[in-house]
């Protein structure tokens, strides 16, 4: 079973909506006992990187956490904002992240005379760097949803396993051991959202 941390950020709805209809038994939980006991975890997130962290902290929840994940070291997958959330810390704002990524997360900057728009919001096809868990190198012109201003810059390059072209490259899912994540929104991403939830399901 996944469990779908639910502090009250995040399409949790969508994403066991996915999940059930994939056969795949998701079920939201912000119960700190059954995060630490969990055999899998999603931690969703939409929002500010320090709101979000806050309110885990407030619902003594980074504790069960980091145990599940650090210790246990079970199956994490971040989506969008709880991607950064995997990071150290955020440009955008003052709060420390979960650091169980080595990267910090940054904010998307363009030229003025871009005519792309931050935040970034829509399809774009994204470009895997590597074969992990969740990407194969052979899916090709695969497009997700996305809804973000912010990126995930990794200290190694290795840890990068999808990027996408805007503006500059720019990195949308990550992966490292027992940690992953994607920048963009599964749940929103039809049959591509589909296939890496299902993905993930099989770990």
């Amino acid at each position: 079973m996944i469990t779908v941390v639910d502090y009250g950020v995040g399409n949790i709805g969508a994403i066991t909506n996915m999940a059930e209809y994939l056969g795949i038994d998701a079920r939201p939980s912000g119960d700190p006992k059954e995060i630490e006991s969990a055999a899998k975890l999603i931690l969703p997130g939409v929002g500010a990187f320090d709101k979000a962290m806050a309110t885990l902290r407030n619902r003594k929840l980074v504790d069960p956490l980091n145990h599940a994940v650090r210790e246990r070291r079970v199956p994490v997958l971040g989506i969008c904002l709880g991607m950064q959330l995997l990071a150290r810390c955020s440009e955008e704002g003052s709060e420390t992240g979960l650091g169980w990524i080595n990267a910090d997360v940054k904010r998307i900057r363009l030229p003025a005379t871009s005519s792309l728009k931050v935040p970034h919001i829509g399809w774009l096809e994204i470009r895997p760097r590597r074969e992990s868990a969740l990407f194969d190198r052979s899916n090709r012109r695969e497009r997700f949803y996305f809804d973000h201003s912010y990126f995930v810059d990794c200290d190694d390059p290795n840890d990068v396993t999808a990027v996408i072209d805007y503006g500059e490259e720019l990195c949308c899912a990550v992966s490292s051991n027992n940690v992953s994540g994607v920048q963009f929104h599964p749940e929103k991403s039809h049959r591509f959202g589909m296939r890496v939830l299902e993905a993930f399901g099989k770990l």
